[in-house]
């Protein structure tokens, strides 16, 4: 992934540069966490105890309400994997201690979402075994690269979400757009303890088809956006949620990451909830009831998949 800078027409190479430490990474992440990945901060090197006697780089919430383990490393090595799966099934079989460690740092009416636990791995690069590996495992890791430039530049690429694992979609002979497309279906249907499914059920066929015709178009907008069905919403994201979306009987609603301060949506069908309860992230509301509401707010979903950093 070169990186050059332009002058006027002249390209320059930008030299790569390396962390002077992994606790050099770790601190930098965790110090922006809400920035990149919109995540709340729990606890750094948290321990598992004598008996996995282990420490956790870092423990975060998620703008979901979903616990997130990270875990990083500065040089390419498996170990980074197993130790994720390691903290993986750890914090399963300890959910009281993270919910203690949560609600002593965010406060004592933090919620915890058990439905989904993220799993995320930062390293400069990955062996063509562990990428395989975690595809057959199925396991529930996303994998992220970084690149530091000697401009001061940090690049974070996501190379395998956790719902690329365990989908199994045959591409021999087929376009590769329609390959893509189809894999993200198949994940977004098994995505969690929820799937998109059950949010159209029950849903008249009109609302049924507005709403699939947003998941598409959303879906669409970039091969790393993953579709990821909750127990009241759906959520559309990359680093963090661009777009949450529910399916009601006579509207579909779209909750979008843009300040409604200083974007004020599609007039008529958008309103500022910043300061309202609701389901999902995302301060801007926008009700469509039909395929000419649809095609009005098409913009803004595209500003808030930018604004998020697609």
């Amino acid at each position: 992934m070169p990186l050059f800078t332009v002058s006027k027409t002249t390209l320059q190479p930008v030299a790569q540069s390396k962390f002077p430490s992994e606790k050099t990474l770790q601190q930098l992440v965790e110090a922006n966490l809400e920035t990149v990945f919109n995540c709340r901060f729990v606890s750094t090197e948290h321990p598992t105890g004598a008996q996995h006697a282990g420490r956790i780089d870092t423990l975060a919430l998620s703008e979901d309400h979903n616990p997130v383990i990270i875990e990083y490393k500065n040089v390419e090595s498996s170990d980074l994997i197993n130790q994720s799966l390691f903290y993986l099934s750890w914090i399963h079989d300890h959910r009281g201690d993270f919910e203690i460690a949560a609600q002593r740092r965010l406060g004592p009416k933090t919620e915890v979402d058990w439905s989904d636990v993220r799993v995320i791995c930062i390293a400069p690069n990955y062996r063509k075994y562990d990428l395989h590996a975690v595809r057959v495992m199925g396991a529930n890791i996303e994998l992220w690269t970084y690149r530091l430039f000697a401009n001061g530049v940090l690049y974070l690429e996501e190379i395998l979400q956790k719902s690329d694992a365990g989908v199994s979609v045959s591409s021999a002979g087929k376009n590769p757009v329609m390959v893509a497309a189809g894999k993200k279906a198949a994940a977004a249907r098994i995505s969690g303890s929820y799937t998109f499914d059950q949010h159209l059920s029950g849903k008249p066929d009109a609302m049924r088809q507005l709403a699939i015709a947003a998941n598409d178009y959303i879906a669409g907008l970039d091969p790393s956006i993953e579709v990821a069905p909750k127990k009241f919403y759906v959520a559309y994201k990359t680093s963090q949620n661009i777009v949450c979306m529910e399916v009601k009987q006579q509207r579909v609603i779209l909750y979008l990451k843009i300040d409604p301060k200083a974007v004020r949506g599609p007039k008529g069908m958008s309103r500022d909830v910043s300061e309202v309860g609701h389901y999902g992230t995302g301060n801007l509301e926008v009700s469509i009831k039909g395929q000419a509401d649809f095609e009005a707010v098409k913009p803004f979903i595209q500003m808030a998949y930018e604004q998020v950093g697609g």
